[in-house]
């Protein structure tokens, strides 16, 4: 890598790697080269709230936190319907007052959609939120430890697998309380770079995006190598659900979204308030 090259965290997802593979194999006309560190989610929210990288894949949640140094990039990001988190049970139809429910984080779009679902249809209140890893949450509920679980990513496609039972859709939830679509990772980046780099980062990503849209086979052997011994078909499901126009340009729904998820949680006192222009690209 040059000494200049831009130093990005995303996790190894499917989406991710689908998303960023032109981009990070110099497959982009003058796009500034990419030192990439790959980190789940979790661990690029603390990176964020450390300032620790130029550009990040963050939950659309930690950003009331990190604005301040960080603009939201218009692109390259997950928002979609039909794609949210799940609350798991061993058993159907659990009442979840005052049980414990594993969450993968705290600082997450996936918490916020939980806590603003439990407001409207858990009246008691849950009990204990425990937080684990997200791979180690359906074993944890099949396995009696935790009472339900709040799981994402290719947990949709393989919870049946643990004989586990869907209580709820997070996604179902918000899309038909604000006909909006759910907003799950955001790309953000320095502001002190400087308005013409975010300019250009954010061209980049866009192209990074039609680019593997224009050509999917190219981005195989990236997405396989970094897909955790996910079964291929997953992996194209997962790109499927989590990668579409949003991912190319946030645009006017996409924004309304993300203010509206940060608002009603700022109201729930589960983030700080958003500031007036927080979300405006240079």
């Amino acid at each position: 890598m040059t000494t200049d090259a831009v130093q990005i965290a995303f996790s190894p997802c499917p989406n991710d790697t689908f998303v960023f593979d032109a981009w990070a194999h110099g497959r982009i006309p003058g796009a500034p080269a990419l030192d990439v560190t790959f980190a789940d989610i979790d661990i690029t929210n603390g990176m964020a709230e450390r300032g620790e990288f130029d550009v990040l894949k963050v939950s659309y949640a930690v950003l009331p936190w990190v604005l301040d140094d960080y603009a939201l990039l218009p692109c390259g990001g997950a928002l979609g319907r039909g794609c949210g988190p799940l609350v798991l049970t061993r058993e159907a139809g659990v009442d979840l007052t005052g049980r414990t429910v594993a969450v993968p984080s705290e600082r997450s779009t996936a918490y916020l959609l939980f806590r603003l679902w439990a407001a409207d249809v858990v009246p008691g209140g849950v009990g204990e939120v425990v937080v684990m890893p997200f791979d180690q949450i359906m074993p944890a509920v099949r396995d009696g430890k935790v009472d339900a679980g709040l799981v994402i990513h290719e947990a949709r496609f393989t919870y049946q697998n643990y004989g586990l039972h869907k209580l709820a859709d997070m996604g179902e939830h918000w899309e038909a309380t604000t006909g909006l679509p759910i907003p799950l990772g955001a790309i953000i980046a320095k502001r002190s770079l400087g308005e013409t780099r975010l300019r250009e980062l954010a061209r980049a990503a866009r192209t990074s995006v039609r680019m593997a849209w224009d050509e999917p086979s190219a981005s195989r052997p990236y997405v396989a190598a970094h897909a955790q011994e996910m079964d291929p078909a997953v992996a194209d499901q997962h790109i499927a659900l989590y990668v579409n126009e949003f991912s190319a340009d946030l645009g006017e729904d996409g924004y309304a979204a993300v203010r509206g998820l940060l608002e009603r949680a700022a109201a729930e006192g589960l983030v700080p308030p958003l500031g007036r222009d927080a979300l405006s690209f240079p």
